[in-house]
């Protein structure tokens, strides 16, 4: 978990030094952007920075909320509601949620409507509402990051070797072959959804996982809120997501992926999207012993270089700050005058766990902040 609530316990290393990158340029944002921007100047609306001054954490936990927490998709759900008595309810709605995304979009399972789709031949296809949606929204995320995040990555992810469940692929067998070519990427404008009405070219495989988990952390936060009333964080994994009234002082969420990692702390009020991307997890190495993790260039059908450790972004939704991220580590070195010119409020740690913030985000203070 790369973003989760404050427990007693947590902490993180002190990093080794940050700074906040600036530039002389003014910013230009997107509308959507400027919606967040306006989120942050009130407090505690939206999403309030604090300063992570020493390596351990004490919770923030209160006896006015109640939460639920579990395994799934090889990674950690935690749904936390404001109103105690709504819990059960809250995770029954957020279970359901995700079965039904699994069985649109996995392309883990041979009965997902995904899969299927891998048979169509190319034809037209009718789909449902919900994978309509999630294929509008990785559409979407490709076009804003003009292709970085980009949803037909499919083939390419499985030529390296990520064709299952990353519990179950562990170090890949030494005897086996290695493709010498990597393949060919598709591109997302080669996709057509009209309405409900889907076309993917033959021998292009969708995979959705950039996008899916955040919007599941979307829809998972909205849907609780709807019908329990309870105001609610989600956390997928990193991906979180707020609905509903929040605690008086904001849900606190510590940003950090793991005891030697930097870590930050925010708080984020009601309709907040905080996403991070990590090349630390999700990793697996090729029979030929390459290296790669989850996130891949489009462009090279290559896993990214990971100039970031980790990149954390804040926006009006989880499957929007997750696009950013993501693009983010995609772009590498080009990713902080990227999301400067966004507006977006992100914090990204390098190669050498240095820290930058842009958009907003304070620079790191604290224990070793001044280290050089």
């Amino acid at each position: 978990m790369v973003a989760k609530l404050l427990r007693p316990g947590d902490g993180c290393a002190a990093h080794r030094q940050a700074a906040q990158y600036t530039a002389d340029q003014t910013p230009e944002r997107h509308p959507d952007d400027e919606a967040v921007a306006e989120l942050l100047a009130r407090d505690p609306v939206g999403v309030g920075f604090v300063a992570h001054p020493v390596s351990r954490l004490v919770t923030t936990s209160r006896e006015s909320t109640a939460a639920s927490a579990w395994t799934r998709w090889s990674t950690t759900v935690e749904v936390i509601v404001t109103d105690p008595g709504a819990i059960g309810a809250a995770r029954a709605e957020v279970a359901a949620e995700l079965d039904a995304i699994e069985l649109a979009a996995s392309r883990f399972r041979p009965d997902s409507e995904v899969s299927l789709l891998a048979e169509s031949g190319g034809k037209p296809t009718e789909v449902s509402a919900l994978l309509a949606e999630l294929v509008a929204a990785a559409l979407a995320a490709a076009d804003r990051s003009d292709g970085d995040v980009d949803p037909t990555v499919g083939a390419a992810v499985v030529a390296l070797g990520y064709d299952r469940d990353i519990r179950d692929i562990g170090e890949l067998d030494p005897g086996a072959p290695v493709a010498t070519t990597v393949v060919v990427p598709a591109v997302w404008t080669m996709v057509r959804l009209t309405g409900r009405t889907l076309t993917v070219p033959a021998g292009v495989l969708l995979d959705l996982g950039a996008t899916a988990k955040a919007l599941a952390a979307d829809r998972c936060a909205r849907r609780v809120a709807e019908t329990t009333g309870s105001g609610v964080l989600i956390n997928l994994g990193g991906d979180i997501a707020t609905a509903g009234p929040a605690p008086e002082d904001g849900w606190q969420v510590l940003i950090c992926d793991g005891r030697d990692e930097p870590g930050s702390q925010v708080s984020i009020g009601s309709g907040v999207g905080l996403a991070t991307s990590s090349t630390l997890h999700r990793r697996w190495r090729r029979a030929d012993g390459l290296p790669n993790h989850h996130i891949l260039d489009p462009r090279s059908g290559r896993s990214a270089e990971p100039v970031w450790r980790t990149v954390t972004a804040a926006a009006g939704s989880c499957v929007d700050a997750n696009t950013m991220t993501t693009a983010a580590v995609v772009r590498g070195h080009r990713a902080l005058d990227w999301l400067r010119s966004l507006g977006i409020p992100a914090r990204l740690v390098d190669r050498e766990r240095v820290v930058y913030t842009v958009g907003g985000w304070p620079p790191e203070t604290g224990a070793g902040a001044d280290d050089r």
